[in-house]
């Protein structure tokens, strides 16, 4: 074996590495895009995807994507893995097992935070086991739209679109997230609720992790030194060109730029120069990243406000519309400048340059083709998959189950960030939340009426104040320093949560407005005799102070009287310091 064959059957096995790497990738994402009480159910979604793939791939998956062509459609199956495994292919093996783990996972993020795990663990093993490998045979393992020419170079096509085909419909069949569309009396949608993701943080490491796998998920199957530097070129410029476009493009719409959509984005790029990434050169990666950087957004206002399709992460967006424009892309701008368009060409994995670099319509034809067949194929058996687990286990968890989240309810799981403090979840979906239990309001929420307080007649002329101040808390010790400062020697700090009248300014979240939340405050507690009150307020408001919505407010209370409870002391003298 030559040595540039060693090491290019090195590098292959590298860049499967490198794929399989992208599942902890998928993971953080889905985490980092969801609410945190469902992290562990997503890691455990995540990790079963590769291992039940796995197992079903020895199965037959392996058989029916790279056995022996049957007729244009399925390869033979088979167990060489175990009965000839001295002269199997094992590099091959592994590094279509990591290709075929990828496309169940996908389907994961659109269908977070309300699907059984069983049934979860059942449609991801039948994309593994059949829907996936027989239409992978049609592309890469000596199938009918191989013989034709169809051209997808990484999968685009054969791993992206199968995977957000997927999650469009099992999203669909499975309904949207508890209060993510308000109704009105007639069942029509009149509103979208956004339902930000618990950590900004994980998701940008997830996409950073995707993006460094996709080295790999693009450039293992390279064969020279020129073809995976011009694959890595192609693989760099259309993620980069398409967050750029989305950054500027939902500045402009929303007013600010958006995080998560730009996360999305440098997915959506990846996904569409998937295909084609080693027969097109530069100026073919920048259109088709900036046109992905667009179609990402319009994918995702198109599921939320039309089809009214609930994907948490964006999935369909990414992966479904990019998939399909990545796949076209391909009849569009090969190139035969670019180093591997001769190969593939001699091999029949590609037939005519693309329409713009003098092709004419054939290769978009094909591509054409192959998209529309490798849709229906998919769209009909997820389907029919679905619809049968519904019937017999179910797809969807709970009312309860789904609002109390998936790692306490399936795994048992109070928490996967254990020892942090989490601020409780509202939901407002027009209904009661609270759906377990049978005891009446009047029992469970029990209102007394109190006899009044009798307190002494005051006879020292002094006047009692409380003195109430709420305020960010990162202006707690200046506060603090500056009623020290005239004399208040006594306070009571509580952590607290709030919003004013005017809610905020509106935000958006993935283009959805976001509703007015309860921000963290603290509340200081002042009851003074001695120190002017007007003392206190003014101090206080030059201290807080900064002319912005959210300062703060102060209340004034009248207090009928003060027991210091250590002497049994009352009123003023309750209130001194005599240590």
């Amino acid at each position: 074996m030559e040595a540039n064959s060693i090491v290019f059957s090195v590098w292959f096995l590298i860049g499967a590495a490198l794929v399989f790497w992208m599942q902890a990738g998928f993971a953080m994402v889905e985490a980092g895009f969801t609410r945190i009480k469902n992290t562990g159910n997503i890691i455990m979604k995540n990790l079963m995807d590769f291992c039940i793939g796995t197992v079903v791939f020895i199965i037959i998956g392996f058989g029916l994507l790279l056995g022996e062509d049957l007729f244009g459609f399925i390869g033979k199956p088979g167990l060489d893995i175990f009965t000839a495994y001295e002269n199997f292919d094992w590099s091959n093996f592994v590094f279509n097992l990591v290709f075929c783990a990828t496309t169940a996972t996908i389907v994961s993020g659109a269908m977070a935070e309300r699907t059984k795990f069983l049934s979860y663990c059942i449609y991801s093993a039948v994309i593994s086991a059949l829907i996936y490998p027989i239409e992978a045979h049609w592309i890469w393992g000596g199938g009918w739209l191989a013989q034709l020419g169809f051209h997808d170079f990484a999968g685009s096509c054969a791993i992206h679109m199968v995977g957000g085909i997927s999650a469009l419909i099992g999203a669909k069949i499975l309904g949207p997230r508890i209060g993510k569309f308000k109704k009105d009396d007639k069942g029509k949608v009149v509103k979208v609720n956004a339902f930000p993701g618990h950590s900004v943080a994980l998701g940008a490491l997830g996409v950073f992790i995707l993006w460094l796998g996709w080295y790999g998920f693009n450039g293992a199957a390279a064969q020279t030194v020129e073809e995976l530097g011009s694959i890595f070129l192609t693989t760099t410029v259309a993620p980069a060109i398409a967050t750029v476009v989305c950054m500027v493009f939902t500045w402009v719409k929303y007013g600010k730029p958006d995080v998560s959509m730009c996360l999305n984005a440098s997915l959506a790029g990846l996904v569409a120069i998937t295909a084609g990434c080693d027969v097109t050169d530069c100026l073919g990666a920048t259109v088709i990243g900036a046109v992905s950087g667009v179609l990402v957004v319009f994918g995702v206002w198109l599921l939320d406000h039309v089809l009214h399709i609930d994907d948490p992460v964006g999935a369909v967006a990414v992966h479904c519309l990019n998939g399909i424009w990545g796949t076209l892309a391909v009849g569009l701008f090969a190139t035969d400048a670019a180093p591997a368009f001769a190969r593939q060409l001699e091999s029949g994995a590609i037939q005519y340059t693309g329409l713009f670099y003098g092709g004419g319509l054939a290769q978009l034809g094909l591509q054409a083709l192959g998209f529309v067949s490798v849709a229906a194929w998919t769209a009909v058996t997820i389907t029919v998959t679905f619809l049968v687990i519904k019937a017999i286990i179910g797809l969807r968890v709970s009312r309860e189950e789904e609002i109390g989240g998936l790692d306490i309810t399936e795994h048992g799981l109070p928490s996967a960030y254990a020892g942090f403090a989490l601020l409780p979840e509202t939901i407002d979906d027009g209904e009661s939340v609270a759906v377990a239990g049978e005891v009446p309001v009047a029992e469970a929420v029990e209102v007394r009426s109190m006899p009044a307080y009798e307190s002494p007649v005051r006879t020292d002329g002094v006047k009692l104040t409380k003195i109430e101040i709420i305020c960010k808390e990162a202006r707690l010790e200046s506060l603090k320093n500056a009623m020290m400062n005239i004399g208040i020697t006594g306070m009571t700090v509580s952590h607290v949560l709030g919003c004013g009248m005017q809610k905020g300014a509106t935000e958006y979240y993935r283009g959805v407005q976001i509703e007015p939340s309860l921000l963290p405050k603290v509340q200081v507690d002042i009851v003074v005799s001695k120190v002017p009150v007007r003392t206190v307020i003014e101090t206080a408001k030059h201290v807080l102070y900064t002319g912005h919505i959210g300062d703060g407010k102060i209340f004034v209370y009248d207090v009928e009287n003060v027991i210091k409870v250590r002497t049994g002391q009352e009123g003023y003298d309750a209130l001194q310091d005599v240590e």
